[in-house]
């Protein structure tokens, strides 16, 4: 018998406010932070409660993502222990902003969407504060 967890996905475009480097690029702090908001949506579906996001165990950067961009962020529940929860998540730009001498407002769809990041990582649920089902 196959078990079948959760998924959760969002996706957020990158404002001018997320830029941090020069060339309007996004720092990877805010992938994290999208990756953590999806974390905390699968603890709510799995266990009726945000949990904590313990530790990630794995992270990868990819592809750089620049203010203007559309980033979907996508995660799943793998493995469940009594407490713990792990989840794997990537997060692909399906948008790009278009850089150059191209007017200003100028984006591209990207089929296929470019990869930029993944991750794993360790989410905590106490007993106490599991949906009892």
């Amino acid at each position: 018998m196959t078990v079948s967890y959760p998924e959760a996905r969002l996706r957020v475009r990158m404002s001018s406010s997320d830029a941090h480097y020069a060339g309007n690029l996004v720092a990877g702090a805010k992938i994290l932070s999208l990756f953590g908001d999806v974390a905390t949506e699968l603890t709510i579906r799995y266990d009726g409660d945000e949990g904590l996001l313990r530790a990630y165990d794995q992270v990868e950067f990819l592809a750089p993502v620049y203010s203007g961009d559309f980033i979907e962020a996508t995660g799943r529940i793998v493995k469940v222990g009594n407490t713990s929860r792990k989840i794997t998540f990537e997060a692909y730009k399906v948008i790009a902003s278009i850089r150059g001498d191209v007017q200003v407002s100028a984006c591209k769809v990207l089929d296929p969407p470019i990869l930029v990041a993944k991750a794993s990582a360790t989410c905590v649920v106490t007993k106490e504060k599991q949906k009892k089902l």
